[in-house]
């Protein structure tokens, strides 16, 4: 049963945020016997309560508190208040995401060692490998239920998917399927098999894509452990004396402010929002805020490189229909340097979110012709909606210091506190790999007799990553191989902030797996009074 814990309790691990990261976290920690205080700023919602229509499932659950955005970006043009699409809900971004469960490849591991020097980047080994990682990826393919891994079966292809996959097998590809996807192909754990309703990137009706929210909080309730504090928006992290973190002040959902205390405090809010607050928290111990000792909170932001490719074909696909990223071509995502660029990416079947959806993408940000309206446009794409196909790009970017979250010095929230400013500017090898994936990404369209492509720019996505990277020495990064920060000996980070870089895959599953990691660790450290 839920337990309610009292604000002095000094006893609990105070966790921020219930998505991939602090939500897995949570569960693992009282499923171990932790107590655990859990504040999320959003509300919570039920499958019950989702939308099945974009624009209006998207107003329900987005993030969308006052953010400024700077950079030679696309977004900062063409979405300057949401550069980055977050939740605002229990489950975090695990409510918006197509369910793709990717696991990092070993070169990824190691990208200083395996691209070299590559100017203006500022790349960094992990701290730990992908065999350190397997069994943690293991325990959160199992734990979300990821098709083709533990003897799931693959979904289905939708008509998307066919083209995609004919055009992919015409250029010569190999690795091509549905995917390795957390929605179910069967009913498993207490969730109903994907029932193909097409509306896959916000919350699922069906319960078929797993969710922290409706998988990992309801467990972790059923411990005795935990409990779990909705529309607590939280706006510092204190601490004592000595250094250590001592509890956390939050907004409840009556505007007033409560502080809980804390035995140890891990922060999973996004990496735009987890630096945000470690910076709004600085104090004369900590003048540049917390686990900030080396400079780089709040730096190396990465959101991957991405772009969208659509094809009119000659006949009806009605793409909109079915499991909508059950498509992948694994065939580009290694390393090969004579290509023009490091790193690689993965081609992905994506929807056009609906009419009026595509019509704004396409119509408005077009790469070709941005802004292309009227009675040609309307011909084009409007009128053949049903005769398209789509993919999603999907690739490594490089990390830049100067991509970073800082504090707006102008922009306030709606607590009066500094807005997070955004700044981005794309790699040259971002811009390389972009346009070699768009070329390819046509000729997979064109090949299976496409009347018409349309490149579009990356649009606000949710693969938030760096900002608190982890580093071996202290200097390089904010937390340690555990997620734990090199400065303070209680304060963790449990999201896609502390990735070192970011690969080529979708972030969900190595966000789970490290979450799961972490909380082994913190487990075993609270039990042996290290903490």
């Amino acid at each position: 049963m839920a337990k309610k814990f009292d604000l002095n309790d000094d006893s609990v691990a105070v966790v921020i945020g219930s998505g991939a990261g602090g939500g897995t976290l949570s569960n693992e920690l009282a499923q171990k016997g932790v107590k655990v205080v859990c504040l999320e700023a959003g509300k919570n919602y039920s499958p019950d309560d989702f939308i099945n229509d974009e624009w209006s499932a998207f107003l329900q659950t987005a993030w969308l508190d006052n953010r400024s955005t700077s950079g030679s970006w696309s977004i900062a043009t063409n979405w300057p208040n949401l550069p980055s699409w977050i939740v605002k809900s229990v489950g975090g971004s695990t409510l918006h995401w197509a369910g793709a469960s990717l696991r990092f490849q070993e070169h990824e591991f190691k990208v200083r060692t395996e691209y070299g020097d590559v100017a203006g980047a500022n790349l960094l080994d992990w701290p730990i490998d992908l065999k350190e990682m397997e069994p943690y990826y293991d325990k959160a393919e199992y734990k979300i239920g990821v098709t083709r891994t533990h003897g799931i079966p693959g979904l289905p292809g939708n008509n998307n998917f066919k083209v995609f996959y004919d055009g992919a097998k015409k250029l010569g590809y190999k690795d091509v399927h549905t995917g390795r996807m957390g929605i179910n192909s069967m009913p498993r754990d207490g969730r109903n098999a994907c029932l193909q309703l097409g509306f896959c990137f916000q919350g699922c009706k069906s319960g078929a894509k797993w969710s922290a929210g409706y998988s990992e909080i309801p467990k972790a309730e059923q411990t005795g452990n935990f409990e779990l504090r909705t529309q607590a928006h939280v706006i510092q992290i204190t601490h004592n004396k000595s250094g250590k973190v001592d509890g956390v002040v939050y907004v409840d959902k009556d505007g007033n402010q409560q502080k809980q205390k804390a035995r140890i405090v891990a922060v999973a809010g996004n990496s735009i929002e987890t630096p945000r607050l470690l910076l709004m928290s600085n104090s004369s111990m900590y003048p540049d805020g917390l686990s900030n000792s080396s400079g780089q909170v709040g730096k190396n932001f990465m959101r991957h490189m991405t772009g969208t490719v659509y094809g009119t074909m000659p006949g009806e696909v009605h793409f909109d229909r079915g499991t909508q990223m059950a498509g992948i071509v694994m065939d580009e995502s290694g390393h090969d340097d004579s290509r023009g660029f490091a790193g690689g990416y993965y081609m992905q079947t994506l929807p056009g979110f609906g009419l009026g959806a595509i019509a704004g993408n396409i119509g408005n940000m077009s790469v070709d012709s941005p802004g292309k309206w009227g009675r040609n446009y309307t011909r084009e794409v409007v009128e053949n909606y049903k005769n398209m196909a789509g993919m999603w790009l999907v690739g490594e970017d490089m990390p830049r210091s100067t991509n970073r979250i800082t504090l707006s010095s102008t922009e306030k929230d709606q607590y009066g506190l500094p807005a997070p400013n955004v700044h981005f500017d794309d790699h040259p090898n971002d811009v390389a790999m972009r346009e070699y994936a768009y070329k390819k990404a046509e000729d997979l369209y064109n090949s299976v007799g496409a009347v018409q492509t349309y490149r579009t720019p990356p649009y606000p996505s949710t693969h938030n990553l760096g900002t608190n990277r982890m580093s071996a020495n202290a200097k390089d990064g904010v937390v340690n191989k555990w997620g734990r920060s090199h400065d303070i000996k209680n304060l963790f980070v449990a999201d896609g902030s502390v990735m070192t870089t970011g690969a080529a895959a979708n972030p969900t599953l190595t966000i789970t797996a490290l979450a799961i990691r972490t909380g082994e660790y913190l487990a075993s450290e609270l039990k042996k009074n290290n903490i």
